[in-house]
Parts: C-alpha cells; structure tokens; sequence
C-alpha cells in the first residue's frame, strides 16, 4: 500500500512500479491485494497534503486500544494539535480507514508493506523477526502510535508490517535501487513470514475499494485497487 498520507507522493509512485513486476516468478508464490493510493483525495489536492479531504490523517485513525482516549491525547500534547496529525473524531470515522479495515478482515494478509517517506528507513511492527535491510533501507524504529496501522496490526493483531520510509517524497530512488528494495523485500517475506491460511503461498499486502469512497478515489483507484496476482 502507498499514498496513505497525500504528499508523499513518491510512496505510491513506487507501488505503481512494483506492480509491473508482479508476473515475475518470485511474485507470483504471494497472492497479492494491492492499494497504490490510499488517500487520493490528499494526493490530488491543489496542493497534496498529508490528511484527506476532511482533515484526517488516516495513519492515526486505525483503532488502537483505547483510541478514544490516547490518540486526542497524544494528538493535543505530543503534536502541539498540529492539524496534519489529526487522528479524527473517533477511529474509523473516514471512508478510507474504513475500508482498509474492511479489506483486512476480508483479505486476511500475512503481511502487509506500507509505503511512506521521507525518513530513508525500514520500520517494523509485529510477532517475527523484523528485515535488517531492503537495499540502502535499514531499520530504525521510529516509534508505535495511537491509531496508526502499524500498532493496530503489527502490534494488536499480530499481522507483521513492513512500513518502507523512502529518502524523499518528491524524486524516486535510483532504478537499480527500487528493484534492490523489491527483491530485498520478496526474499525477507519469504524466509520469515508464515502463511495462516494453511494454503500454499502467502496473503501479501491489503487494501482495496469499497462503495464508501469519496470521488476522487472512485476516479483514481478503477481497475487498480482490486489488482489481484497468484
């Protein structure tokens, strides 16, 4: 999944790359879910911002436990009520939060790869053994919060997520070290995740759209978000 915060935009630019190599044979062991952009409103603003069209950071809206009461917290206190980490009224109150829930609950992931940036660092939540590198990526934790899908399914629902901090929200890496990242990623899943299902391959990834979806998402994600490869 990428583009769950509008502006960066390169973390859906490389999901789209990606996706042209998902028919080769290390790919096709997953079975794949694929979100390129979770907040197309954000990124197709006049100018893209981080939050969607009703000021929301999705990325703060999963439910956590006791959302109600540590994410307005953490928001007021430790974010000084900075209105590009909103968490929202209540979790799950945006259509896409929502939906991404959904697809969780529909898809059962084994894992799932989110895509942000721009820290230039791997970051880990979840019951296994995190990847030390993907390419010139290496872990850095950079910490659990209320509301965000990392605590929410890495930590509380014991589904690993890989979060990929690109160096730069505006200029892709190099060729050679995109495909670095996606072969790194490939070989770290499939020595160290373990499939659920009881069925040959792993779940990879989630997310898709549901009938919810504000317009801009409906336009952008078509034919897109349901990407689906054995």
């Amino acid at each position: 999944m990428g583009g769950i915060h509008g502006d960066e935009l390169t973390s859906s630019s490389i999901v789209f790359r990606w996706l042209q190599w998902m028919g080769g044979t290390d790919a096709q062991k997953f079975e794949w879910s694929v979100m390129p952009v979770v907040n197309p409103d954000g990124l197709l603003a006049p100018k893209p911002n981080r939050v969607n069209a009703n000021g929301v950071d999705l990325n703060r809206n999963f439910p956590t436990p006791e959302w109600e009461k540590d994410a307005p917290r953490y928001w007021k206190v430790r974010t000084r009520s900075d209105p590009r980490r909103f968490p929202g009224h209540a979790p799950l109150s945006e259509p896409e939060s929502r939906w991404v829930n959904e697809e969780m609950v529909r898809f059962r992931p084994d894992v799932i790869i989110s895509v942000h940036a721009p820290y230039g660092v791997l970051d880990f939540d979840g019951p296994v053994k995190p990847p030390h590198k993907f390419g010139r990526l290496e872990l850095s934790r950079v910490g659990v919060y209320p509301g965000s899908l990392g605590n929410y399914s890495g930590v509380h629902k014991n589904v690993p997520v890989i979060t990929i901090e690109l160096p730069n929200a505006q200029k892709l890496p190099p060729e050679a070290e995109i495909k670095r990242i996606w072969t790194d990623m490939l070989g770290w899943i499939n020595g160290h995740v373990v499939s659920r299902s009881g069925k040959p391959g792993l779940r990879a990834a989630a997310l898709s759209a549901s009938e919810e979806e504000p317009a801009a998402s409906a336009a952008l994600t078509a034919g897109l978000m349901r990407f689906r490869h054995h």
